[in-house]
């Protein structure tokens, strides 16, 4: 089925909106007889079908300008990025990827399917979303995790932003334990459907956080961490609404991940207003000013890996 103009006009807007870019792929009909390498960053190409996909993706997001140069050098950037990912091994899981692409499609009110054939009608493609998807996931955790430790507010810094709020800031203290059905790599198609239902009834039976490495050791292959304290600005963003849903001494909804099926169990909930949870709550909020425009962290790390990097136009 061949999708309007209408179609192709909505999901336009979607993408000039869409907070997280991602990656597509051109469908196999569109793809140019000769593909040549344009760029090779480091030892990854970049060929003009990959411009051209990028090209077709930044028209659906509106841009103007020079689109083919402004598409080449996301490229490199995200070539650069995905390699140091891979390097420190911190890439988010294929599920995560699916259900991100799932739920773009959703609040387009279109299945994945509709949406494949949107992108594939407009020369990028699901792949290449789904590509850009996982970077754009990825990336700010490895910056969050070479620079987070650094960010420590100065003194002078904490003082004045008391002194501009009036009073320390409340926020949500959460205690939280891991639960991990083990799935290995080996026999995720195989068994994942199996792993869920037995960690949705797994649920059920949650003894508590202190019986709970007695109660995994019932099971085969169910690994238990305690992760301690959490703030609420400190949740992972894949958790964040789950967690926050949860009561204390009840357990998340699962997720499907890298390592297997997993659930939270909220040991301990409270409110709280220290001196660190008031940093916490400063640094988030600081962070969210960075999103709206560029952090200058991202920017800083993304120059150090320019610098090292062998970028070649052919």
């Amino acid at each position: 089925m061949k999708l309007g103009k209408t179609a192709l006009r909505s999901v336009a807007f979607a993408f000039a909106i869409f907070a997280v870019p991602m990656v597509i792929a051109l469908p196999a009909h569109q793809a140019f007889a000769e593909s040549a390498v344009r760029v090779v960053v480091n030892k990854t190409p970049i060929t003009s079908d990959d411009i051209a996909r990028r090209t077709a993706f930044l028209k659906l997001q509106r841009q103007s300008g020079n689109l083919q140069e402004k598409a080449r050098e996301q490229l490199i950037d995200e070539a650069l990025k995905r390699e140091e990912i891979a390097r420190v091994k911190m890439s988010v899981s294929t599920s995560d990827v699916d259900a991100s692409f799932a739920r773009f499609a959703s609040t387009n009110k279109m299945t994945t399917d509709q949406l494949t054939k949107v992108l594939a009608q407009a020369g990028v493609g699901a792949e290449h979303f789904k590509a850009y998807i996982a970077v754009q996931m990825s990336w700010p955790r490895l910056v969050n995790a070479r620079y987070g430790g650094r960010n420590k507010m100065s003194t002078q810094d904490f003082v004045t932003r008391l002194k501009e709020k009036g009073q320390k800031p409340v926020t949500s203290e959460y205690f939280l334990q891991q639960i991990i059905f083990v799935i290995p790599e080996a026999k995720r198609n195989a068994i994942t459907g199996k792993r869920k239902s037995e960690a949705e009834a797994s649920r059920k039976r949650y003894p508590g956080c202190e019986q709970a490495k007695t109660f995994a050791a019932t099971m085969l292959d169910v690994s238990i961490k305690d992760l301690g304290r959490m703030l609420e600005p400190e949740l992972p963003t894949d958790w964040k609404e789950l967690v926050e849903k949860t009561p204390e001494g009840g357990t998340t909804g699962t997720r499907v991940t890298e390592k297997g099926v997993e659930y939270l169990a909220v040991c301990k909930k409270q409110q709280v207003s220290d001196d660190y949870a008031a940093e916490v709550v400063f640094r988030a909020e600081d962070l969210a000013k960075a999103d709206k425009g560029e952090n200058p962290n991202e920017k800083k790390y993304l120059e150090d890996l320019r610098k090292k990097a062998q970028i070649t136009s052919t």
